[in-house]
């Protein structure tokens, strides 16, 4: 049976790695096989390309982060991704396309349409069974990440309004697609976030079975 493909997307500070590992445990006690990965950093390129896109000192032309994602993106999924799918696996990966399009489409204001087709053209065009969006206001989510390790990161220590076009096209994109995306109010208590996405992944794997 193929696997599935679950990515949780959001801005900064949401909480998507927390919860990322909270889903794997529920899904390992079921006795599913899950993979836990992550956009950029996934493989052993993309830990070097991870560490030119969030700490390199000095400018990085936007045009140039774009294609270093989609560089990550192409091998992540060529070599980890896609085999675990084919191989029956659940696939839980900590960003993906929506990332891009919101970050450097959007935030970066490079368009949208284009981020997406260049990240489409790198992975063949896979799409997830379901993308699982953490919502937190941005000022919010800088006072978690501020309060838990100080410094942040070169897209984190953005202006606010970048981080408001990045929140907007997150929720954009779950609105054009209800049907594979959930936006949960992540700002709730851990266990009330952990709970409303456990359940809506159960559903999508009842629905598969």
């Amino acid at each position: 049976m193929t696997g599935l493909f679950i990515v949780l997307e959001g801005g900064d500070g949401v909480g998507k790695s927390t919860h990322a590992a909270r889903l794997a445990e529920h899904l390992a006690a079921r006795g599913e096989t899950v993979l836990r990965t992550r956009e950029p950093g996934g493989t052993e390129l993309g830990l070097e390309i991870r560490g030119i896109v969030l700490h390199h000192r000095g400018h990085v032309d936007p045009r140039a982060e774009a294609l270093l994602y989609a560089a990550d993106r192409a091998h992540h999924i060529a070599t980890v991704v896609r085999p675990a799918v084919e191989r029956g696996e659940i696939v839980l990966q900590d960003r993906y396309i929506d990332s891009s399009v919101a970050y450097q489409g959007t935030g970066r204001e490079l368009g949208a349409d284009e981020i997406r087709e260049l990240s489409l053209w790198a992975t063949r065009g896979l799409v997830p069974d379901l993308v699982l969006v953490l919502d937190v206001d941005p000022g919010t989510a800088r006072e978690r990440m501020t309060a838990e390790r100080g410094a942040l990161d070169r897209l984190e220590a953005e202006a606010r309004d970048f981080h408001d076009r990045v929140r907007g096209a997150f929720l954009e994109a779950a609105a054009a697609h209800p049907d594979r995306y959930l936006v949960v109010d992540a700002s709730r208590e851990p266990d009330a976030v952990a709970a409303e996405l456990r359940d809506r992944v159960d559903e999508l794997l009842a629905s598969r079975r």
